[in-house]
């Protein structure tokens, strides 16, 4: 990628290194370590637009340094790599979709995939293109996946978190010509590396825990094709979906922080769905980090951290707006990922196939043991 020259991270590093020092560009005396957000419409550009920098919906230096960083950790190493940012997760998600299929082509979405997934298969079937489903656990999209151009992956789902083994998915589908997709937001590039498992493209919502504190709406696609990635440039100048350079600043310096906020998120995470396991009551808990849970034995082989979101089901929605209610430390919002624990029902969106009572909890930072004690003093209440 053009763009301003970059110290960059050794091949051998911890994540922790990479994660702190990802993207940051050469030092400069008297130059700060992360430069501020570049606010810029247009650049100064006599003669030929040879430069690096040309309009501001083709390129931003702000955008540049994340796009490096973010490259570091989904592909350490790896030469041939590019990242793209955008507006917003289903921006990035939009941009792979309809840059690479055409009229006429098949692809192959999970049917337990991300609620937004159904208005995208209803757009796709639009303009010509076959959509076929299936869910996430036991591989299950393999069924149906002759004759498709590409393959969309969500492994841990959401919000099920059920999990499929990308590796032999991946064999698959390039076996029979298809790209692949992996939808990488709830393992992050510190839990799960899509295209070193073989995929083509790993994309996510940078919106929840890449960037962490719930005040930043951002995507991005990360590839190894040229031409493919070309593509994937195209539509997001076409369509205009860039990220604004506060934004990208922002999910910048949030990923300084990263390793720290997933390793005690996963930590809790763990915590709390081996709490709820323990509750006296069935609840359906799942956790892909979890000893016992389904999704553990493919988790355990292409998984380095689970994840921050656990998910479980009380018998009736009144319960669960009273659980809800109860909580102390977990606010009842949507998304997740941020340092703050989050919980809802989500049925009460609609978008999902799951009961009426159907938890999605997203674990925070917060002291383990205050979180734990919350959650099961809430259960207990709620069951009055």
């Amino acid at each position: 990628m053009s763009g301003p020259q970059a110290r960059g991270t050794a091949s051998g590093d911890g994540d922790g290194t990479r994660a702190v020092r990802a993207g940051l560009p050469e030092p400069a005396k008297y130059e700060p370590t992360l430069p501020g957000p570049v606010f810029a419409a247009h650049y100064h550009l006599p003669g030929e637009p040879t430069g690096p920098y040309t309009y501001g919906r083709d390129e931003n230096p702000t955008w540049a340094h994340l796009e490096r960083a973010v490259g570091e950790l989904e592909a350490p190493g790896e030469d041939g790599v590019e990242t793209l940012v955008f507006a917003s997760g289903m921006a990035a998600i939009s941009s792979v979709l309809f840059s690479q299929l055409r009229t006429g082509d098949a692809v192959v979405l999970p049917s337990d995939g991300y609620q937004a997934l159904p208005l995208v298969r209803a757009q796709l079937e639009a303009y010509g293109i076959e959509v076929r489903t299936a869910p996430t656990g036991g591989d299950a999209q393999l069924g149906v996946l002759d004759g498709a151009k590409l393959l969309w992956l969500e492994t841990p789902s959401n919000p099920g978190l059920d999990v499929c083994d990308i590796r032999r998915l991946v064999s698959e589908a390039h076996a029979r010509g298809a790209l692949v997709a992996v939808d990488n937001t709830l393992a992050t590039p510190l839990g799960q590396r899509p295209l070193e498992l073989g995929a083509d493209f790993s994309v996510a919502s940078g919106t929840k825990q890449l960037t962490g504190h719930g005040d930043v709406l951002l995507g991005y696609v990360t590839g190894r094709d040229t031409e493919a990635m070309a593509a994937v440039r195209r539509w997001r100048k076409i369509a205009g979906a860039i990220p604004g350079p506060m934004e990208a600043w922002l999910a910048h310096r949030s990923l300084a922080t990263l390793h720290l906020r997933v390793e005690r998120q996963n930590a809790s995470a763990l915590a709390v769905a081996e709490a709820l396991r323990d509750w006296p009551e069935e609840l359906g808990v799942r956790y892909p980090g979890m000893a016992g849970d389904p999704s553990h034995p493919i988790a355990s082989q292409q998984m380095r951290r689970y994840g921050c979101v656990v998910s479980f089901t009380l018998p009736t929605r009144a319960r669960a707006e009273r659980f809800l209610d109860a909580l102390r430390l977990v606010d009842d919002a949507t998304s997740f990922g941020g340092v703050r624990s989050t919980a809802e029902r989500r049925g009460r969106w609609g978008g999902d196939a799951v009961p009426e009572g159907f938890i999605r909890m997203s674990v925070g930072a917060e002291d383990p043991e205050d979180l734990v004690a919350d959650v099961l003093s809430a259960l207990e209440e709620s069951a009055r």
